[in-house]
């Protein structure tokens, strides 16, 4: 089994997104990648994907950091 959690941070609050499962390897990293693709783009100050096992292996980990001007 393979799980894709997204988080979103602002500031001091970090939302956790309900998690996807997949059985497929393949349709949970395209997953991992379209989530990856609108954090890119995202307004969210820190916006992670990690993609896990059923036993909380991480198997991919990326994020994006989104400073303001000044940070």
């Amino acid at each position: 089994m393979y799980i894709i959690q997204e988080m979103q941070t602002n500031g001091n609050q970090t939302a956790l997104v309900p998690a996807a499962t997949f059985t497929d390897r393949s349709e949970a990293e395209s997953a991992y990648h379209m989530k990856l693709g609108a954090a890119a783009i995202s307004a969210v100050q820190v916006h992670t994907v990690v993609m896990f096992d059923e036993h909380g292996n991480t198997i991919k980990r990326e994020y994006y950091e989104h400073l303001s001007e000044g940070e």
